[in-house]
């Protein structure tokens, strides 16, 4: 067999299959978002689509939308071939199974063979309230209102942290919630906290955030595949996973004496904290560390730099380019991110306000 032949086999072999479920609350306090909500999934379908065709995977994909009940609307279809959301989501006004909903498309995936090809799963839940009814009937009657409703609830609680905690590793599940309470919640139900994402669930721009956020975070995902990674409980952090080879590769590094890296030592704005520095301010020199969760225009500049490996501290080489956004799965639009923790390399954004408060133990990057 000549080389070319052992290649192309050996590549078939490996055949990357990426199951994708995107599981979306359809309960009555959704209905104002409706609309905007089909078309950013419809949009976050085409983005996996033209991921999957260049990288060379297969990806599938099954819809679920719930209320009191659980209705799965596309199942473990091509992402090329599904059509659009719109006349298959429809808000009711019913309860929150969230439970019964996560578990049962974790469930149904269990059924896919999974003999030849390299395959992975992805489920990503989005709701905008909390579990009340899993389990409970079918008229949709919470479990406050039900005589026996706390039993059923610890009965569904239970059940989904089983389900998690023996979750294969090439296995990923993520969830999307409305606040801090929902989150500590989920993270009871066994999500892990790199796989929960806090969105406001109070306006059409929360939607499309939010749609966002998992439109990059599954971009990442199908990316982290070609490294190897079947499954990740960081699933929402960004910058976890570059790798020198890719920076390298695709970056170019800053000449030594055309930027400075600062530390900060208080809650200074930005514009005055590079002239007490010593350095003229101009619009967009300036590169603030991303160390908490923050909100990336589209515009937005990226840059990484080396930490040096004894210490951890960021004092090496600055590398930056146009493919820094791209290497970073960071999409043409505006997106909420939440940094992820990275041995080699600091992620930088660029600032274009004067006002910015920089966060007291982090590095001011400075263009020159």
């Amino acid at each position: 067999m000549d080389t070319m032949s052992a290649m192309v086999k050996d590549r078939l072999k490996k055949h990357f299959v990426n199951h994708v479920a995107l599981v979306i609350d359809k309960s009555g306090s959704m209905r104002d978002h409706s609309e905007q909500l089909v078309r950013v999934v419809d949009e976050f379908v085409k983005g996996l689509a033209e991921e999957s065709d260049r990288l060379g995977h297969e990806t599938r994909i099954s819809l679920y939308a719930f209320d009191h009940l659980v209705e799965n609307l596309v199942w473990d279809m091509d992402v090329k071939h599904l059509p659009s959301m719109r006349g298959l989501y429809t808000v009711e006004n019913g309860a929150t199974a969230l439970i019964q909903a996560s578990v049962k498309a974790l469930d149904d995936l269990g059924h896919i063979w999974e003999e030849y090809g390299e395959h992975s799963f992805l489920q990503v839940v989005v709701t905008d309230g909390e579990e009340n009814a899993s389990g409970a009937d079918t008229t949709g009657a919470r479990h406050d209102h039900l005589p026996d409703g706390r039993a059923v609830l610890d009965t569904w609680r239970s059940r989904i942290a089983d389900k998690m905690d023996n979750l294969p590793d090439h296995w990923t599940s993520a969830i999307m919630v409305p606040n801090s309470l929902a989150k500590r919640t989920a993270q009871q139900y066994g999500f892990p906290t790199g796989n929960i994402s806090i969105w406001d669930a109070d306006s059409d721009q929360g939607v499309e955030e939010a749609i966002g956020v998992v439109k990059t975070a599954a971009t990442k995902f199908l990316r982290d595949r070609e490294q190897g990674v079947r499954g990740t409980r960081d699933l929402f952090a960004m910058g976890q996973d570059l790798s020198a080879a890719d920076v390298k590769s695709s970056l170019r590094a800053l000449d030594a004496g055309k930027y400075v890296l600062i530390p900060v030592d208080g809650r200074t704005s930005i514009r005055d904290f590079v002239t007490g520095a010593g350095h003229p301010y101009r619009t967009g020199c300036a590169f603030y560390e991303l160390s908490k969760r923050e909100k990336i225009q589209a515009n937005k500049q990226i840059a990484v730099a080396e930490k040096d490996p004894a210490t951890g501290r960021t004092t090496g080489k600055v590398f930056t380019g146009p493919a820094a956004r791209q290497l970073l799965g960071l999409p043409s639009t505006e997106v909420t991110v939440t940094p992820g923790s990275n041995e080699t390399y600091t992620v930088f954004v660029q600032s274009t306000s004067v006002n910015r408060k920089l966060v007291p133990g982090t590095r001011l990057l400075v263009l020159l």
